[in-house]
Parts: structure tokens; C-alpha cells; sequence
């Protein structure tokens, strides 16, 4: 007879040290939180289970996530609840508006659930939200990060587009091959014929995508992503590492050294992106603003180094 009893339960891996961060506890960190629970605002800081949420929301940086906190979509690497979504919030516009305001944002970053339930994907509360931050506080740029609009990504992207915001980001997740197991409800190439897309409605819209690192991926197969972002021209890589929110969320592979990150985005600098974020910490709207500006800066130097002299 088996003795269960002496069975070793399996553990998740622990953390080294270069990925630990402190429990938030500051004052900035608790008026942030009553500000969206008072709005009755999700963020995807919570529904993520961040590590970076301690030391951005002691800034006052949050990361609003619009449509309810519910998602259509499983991801198995993803913290967020799956179900069926409430009503939209007719409401969540002015009030994503209001939090902007009150914290004196000068950048935001706007994200969602997805939402294959709506005949849109939710494109229509983006265009919204982007209005709704114009009028209330115009000098505040936005970046939004939104999902692959299954089945609508075209007339979605057309419409956010025409709205006006700064960076548009969507997110690859990992390489190809990991796509069945990882982001089984997704495509990677649609995710890439999206990124085009938003570039071929406006040019002068900065596109953002990220990776995660460490559920199995190879080294080629992260340059192969690196090359393919290039190809639809896109202008800010982001690469983190990923971690697993609970033990029945996809495993962590490796942890991956910051000397290791460190030589991706040397190569990603080198591939010709305009930014490049690569650290163990790194998550897609992590010092958002700041490297929005920077960015800018980046293109306007390589404009101005591409314009001819006069004579």
C-alpha cells in the first residue's frame, strides 16, 4: 500500500532575487486604490496580479482596464477572469476622464477584457475612452492596449485609429509555437496583420508589442518575433519575464537572467526599433510615460538625421 502522505507536493519555483519586489504599503498606493474603487474603475495593476503595482501606483500611474473585468478568452498565462462579461459601463468613458484628471496624468495607458461578446470586440468604448481623456484633459497622451478584435480587427482598428491615440500597443505574448498551449483563442499572425494595420491607417501612430520570456522559447524563436515586429514596422518592443499567477496557469520554464535580457534588447536596439524595454520587471505600460518620451525623442532625431541638408 502506497503511503500518499510522503508523496512531495509539487512547488512552484522560487523567485530569484533580481525578481522580488517589496508588498506595497505606501500612502500614494492606498489614494490610488480608493480613487478607482470609488469610480468604479477596474485596472489591469489588480487583475493582473503585477509585481511593478507597489512602486507605479505610489506614483500615481495605473493601468485602466475598460469593458469590465471579466474576459471572453482563457489564456493560460493570464490572471484575469474568463466568463461572461456584464453590460458595458455607459459611464466608464467619463470616469476614466475623471481619474486621469485627478491624478494629473500627463500619460495613460488604457487596456481591456476581451470581449467577443460585443459585435465590435469593444472597439467602440476605446473610441470612447480616447474622447472622453481629449476633451477632460487634453494634454495628456494616451496609449491603449487592446486585444486582437477576433473576426473584426479591420473595422476596430479603423475606428480606434480615427480616435487619435498616441501609441497603439497589442501584445504577441510569445513565439509561434507556443501559441496553442499559451494563447490557444488567438492567432499570432492575426496579431501581426493588426499591428500593419493600425501603421497602414496612420503612420504617425506609434505601435508597441510584447513578449514574455521564460514559458519554453528560444533564442531564435525571440529574434524570429523581434524580425517579424520589424517587418510591420513596429516601434517599441517590450520583453519580461514571465510569471505563473497561480499553480493552474502555465508553468514558469525558466527564469530568465537579467544578462540574458540585457542581450535581447541589445539585439532588438540593433533590429532598429525606436524603443526598447527589456529587463525581468518589464510589463507593457511599466514607465509607460517616460518611455513614450523617449520614443518620441528617438523619431525625431532620426527624421531630423534623414532630412537632407539645405544648400
Amino acid at each position: 500500500m502506497n503511503d500518499l502522505s510522503s508523496t512531495p507536493k509539487q512547488e512552484r519555483p522560487r523567485k530569484p532575487d533580481w525578481i522580488r519586489v517589496k508588498a506595497p504599503v505606501s500612502k500614494g498606493y492606498q489614494e490610488t486604490r480608493d480613487l478607482m474603487r470609488t469610480l468604479g474603475l477596474n485596472t489591469v495593476c489588480e487583475e493582473a496580479a503585477c509585481p511593478n503595482i507597489g512602486e507605479c501606483w505610489t506614483k500615481k500611474h495605473a493601468t485602466v482596464m475598460i469593458l469590465g473585468d471579466v474576459c471572453t478568452r482563457a489564456c493560460a498565462f493570464c490572471n484575469v477572469k474568463t466568463g461572461m462579461p456584464r453590460k458595458v459601463d455607459p459611464m466608464e468613458p467619463e470616469n476614466v476622464a475623471v481619474a486621469a484628471a485627478k491624478m494629473g496624468l500627463e500619460h495613460i495607458v488604457i487596456t481591456s477584457v476581451d470581449r467577443d461578446d460585443l459585435p465590435d470586440g469593444g472597439a467602440g468604448q476605446f473610441v470612447k475612452v480616447i474622447e472622453a481623456l481629449r476633451r477632460t484633459t487634453p494634454n495628456t497622451t494616451i496609449e491603449i492596449l487592446t486585444p486582437d478584435f477576433r473576426g473584426k480587427m479591420r473595422e476596430a482598428v479603423e475606428a480606434i485609429c480615427a480616435a487619435g491615440p498616441d501609441v497603439y500597443n497589442h501584445n504577441l505574448e510569445t513565439v509561434p509555437r507556443l501559441y496553442p498551449t499559451i494563447r490557444p483563442g488567438a492567432r499570432y499572425y492575426a496579431s501581426l496583420r493588426l499591428l500593419e494595420e493600425v501603421k497602414r491607417h496612420d503612420p504617425l501612430i506609434f505601435t508597441k508589442s510584447g513578449i514574455m520570456l521564460g514559458l519554453g522559447e528560444q533564442r531564435l524563436e525571440v529574434h524570429q518575433v523581434m524580425d517579424d515586429m520589424r517587418s510591420a514596422d513596429v516601434d517599441f518592443i517590450t520583453m519580461g519575464q514571465y510569471l505563473q499567477p497561480t499553480p493552474k496557469h502555465a508553468k514558469v520554464e525558466e527564469f530568465v537572467t537579467p544578462q540574458t535580457f540585457d542581450a535581447y534588447g541589445a539585439i532588438a536596439r540593433a533590429k532598429g526599433f525606436l524603443q526598447v524595454a527589456a529587463t525581468p520587471l518589464t510589463r507593457s505600460s511599466y514607465h509607460a510615460g517616460d518611455d513614450f518620451a523617449q520614443m518620441r525623442a528617438a523619431r525625431e532625431a532620426k527624421l531630423a538625421k534623414a532630412k537632407p541638408a539645405k544648400a
